[in-house]
């Protein structure tokens, strides 16, 4: 039988294309995540919960997930996952701490050549600075 994952938030096609190259059978719904209810009726059939920050993992939720043996939370923290409601049920929670690394360096460094160039212009709340 076919793993069932179903992704509750927005993420990159690509990420969802590599699960399925892996054979699994994968529901990308990423509105989801924000119809509490809506997950609630739907959760028992899936074996993975791929998620960011939209969709919250309660004990509530995992009370209906009987199938549930994973959720991977795309980005850096577990806030929004009950970890220790989904670890009395066996479930495996991970999350992607390093995701963002390149782009958070890329980022620092187009604001150090930003400030070396001088781009940004100091202001006041009346209008730019004097001097």
């Amino acid at each position: 039988m076919t793993a069932r994952v179903l992704v509750s938030d927005r993420l990159s096609e690509t990420a969802v294309q590599v699960m399925r190259d892996r054979g699994l059978a994968v529901d990308y719904e990423p509105e989801l995540g924000a119809d509490k209810e809506a997950l609630f009726d739907r959760i028992g059939d899936y074996d993975g919960l791929a998620i960011r920050s939209t969709t919250k993992v309660t004990d509530k939720l995992l009370s209906r997930a009987g199938r549930l043996k994973a959720v991977g939370r795309a980005g850096i923290g577990i806030d929004n996952v009950e970890l220790a409601a989904a670890t009395s049920r066996g479930i495996v929670v991970m999350n992607t701490p390093f995701g963002n690394a390149i782009t958070t360096a890329e980022h620092t460094v187009a604001l150090m050549m930003a400030l070396a160039r001088q781009i940004p212009k100091p202001t006041t709340a009346c209008g730019p600075a004097s001097g």
